[in-house]
């Protein structure tokens, strides 16, 4: 058989799929991705909804991930950089930090801004320093511990880990007690620190549009949800069966196989919330912070801020990480009522309310990579996702990059492929 006889199919078109099709393409195959909903990008997505680019919650990029870096055109993406710190919002007052040997405009707020003491500088720049010579791999080989435990015992102080770590990790994390391992603290730190965090001016779904693009010879169906993988064949939810040589599922795929039933994930959320405001608290491309322990809300950011515009009305995003009993309209007027009280801004109207239940997995022990025989699930069979290793794009593009190598190193071997060529006769 030719390469571009054999059929291939992925489940799911998220970055993970994506990025195994990309390499199935590059060593000669032609797959078919089976996607449920009508555009490619899972969690990584762009609305448009009255004129407004919403992405389906905040997201950034990490220009250091070592495989956005591979896989990626960064000047395609016409990528915007967040300036290295945040402005932190606590006891009615605005205060800015950030790492003042990469913006020098920080130098001074950052001294003065009574975050900290000089110890807590002195670690953060000694961490810095430390994780510059480790290796993502060295980072998850560590002994894990929560970042709370972790961030406790190097010393710092309540003062800095209440007022900056806890409401800047929380929102990364997607969870208000930094139990989150502290591997990921570690290596999301590192990233930091060597890199920038960009968002593309039109928005975070442009990552997975480019990546489609780049696709020459991949078939895409959209809104196609599969209800069963065999090792032969895909079952759709509408009753159509595809026959199948292997196939990579790049989702939760507890599903969709029959001995995987019942070990299904656990899965952080949060809700995010588009207002249009006439004025904009924040002046610079920076994250909001909200330390306050009473406060409902975790981050915000002004999306208008990524544009040069003319436009009277600034697009702001509201995150909450914290569990809720609030409806929608209860948790609306709870953020109005904190915007007002915590940071002096005033919204107008709600553009869009996104509660994102599979925001990120909850996951451990956490992994950096993993070889191309461990994404197996059997001889024709292979898993990806970043549920596999940590929550990160990194992880999902690498899963997807290893589950496709993995596919090639048994369809290459011989004895599957005599099998096959067997069953095609």
């Amino acid at each position: 058989m030719e390469k571009k006889d054999y059929k291939i199919h992925i489940i799911g078109a998220g970055l993970s799929g994506l990025i195994a099709a990309r390499v199935l393409e590059n060593h000669g195959y032609y797959p078919e991705i089976y996607e449920a909903a009508g555009e490619p990008g899972g969690r990584i997505r762009t609305d448009i909804i009255d004129g407004y680019k919403l992405d389906r919650g905040f997201q950034v990029l990490l220009s250091k991930y070592p495989k956005a870096k591979q896989y990626l055109d960064y000047e395609g993406l016409d990528l915007k950089s967040l300036k290295p710190g945040a402005v932190i919002f606590n006891n009615g007052k605005k205060t800015k930090i950030g790492d003042p040997t990469r913006d020098t405009s920080m130098l001074f707020s950052s001294i003065l801004s009574g975050i900290g003491n000089l110890s807590d500088k002195w670690k953060i720049l000694r961490l810095n320093l430390e994780l510059r010579k480790l290796d993502p791999e060295d980072i998850f080989s560590e002994k894990e511990t929560t970042t709370l435990e972790y961030l406790e015992k190097q010393g710092f102080s309540k003062d800095i880990i209440h007022n900056l770590f806890q409401p800047f990790f929380s929102g990364i994390f997607l969870e208000p007690d930094l139990r989150t391992s502290s591997r990921m603290f570690r290596f999301v730190f590192k990233m930091f620190g060597e890199g920038e965090a960009v968002i593309p001016a039109q928005g975070i779904g442009e990552i997975t549009k480019q990546l489609e693009d780049q696709l020459e010879h991949t078939k895409i169906h959209f809104n196609c949800p599969v209800e069963q993988v065999t090792d032969s064949k895909l079952i759709l939810k509408n009753g159509r069966e595809i026959n199948s040589h292997f196939s990579i599922i790049a989702t939760e795929a507890s599903s969709l196989v029959s001995n995987l039933r019942n070990q299904g994930i656990d899965w952080k959320s949060c809700h995010c919330f588009y207002f249009t405001a006439k004025k904009a608290e924040i002046k610079d491309r920076i994250i909001g912070l909200i330390a306050d322990e009473a406060a409902l809300i975790n981050n915000i950011f002004y999306h208008s801020s990524l544009v040069d515009s003319d436009e009277k009305e600034h697009l702001l995003s509201v995150t909450i990480v914290k569990n809720s009993d609030l409806n929608p309209e209860q948790m609306e007027f709870r953020i109005r009522k904190e915007l007002k009280k915590y940071c002096s801004i005033e919204v107008d109207k709600l553009i869009k309310h996104y509660e994102i239940k599979k925001a990120l997995p909850d996951i451990k022990p956490l992994h950096y990579g993993i070889m191309p025989t461990e994404t197996r699930l059997s001889n024709r069979i292979f898993l990806a996702g970043d549920q596999l290793l940590n929550g990160s794009q990194n992880a999902a593009m690498l899963s997807g990059e290893r589950a496709a190598l993995g596919l090639i190193e048994t369809l290459e071997g011989g004895a599957i492929t005599a099998e096959i060529t067997s069953e095609y006769r």
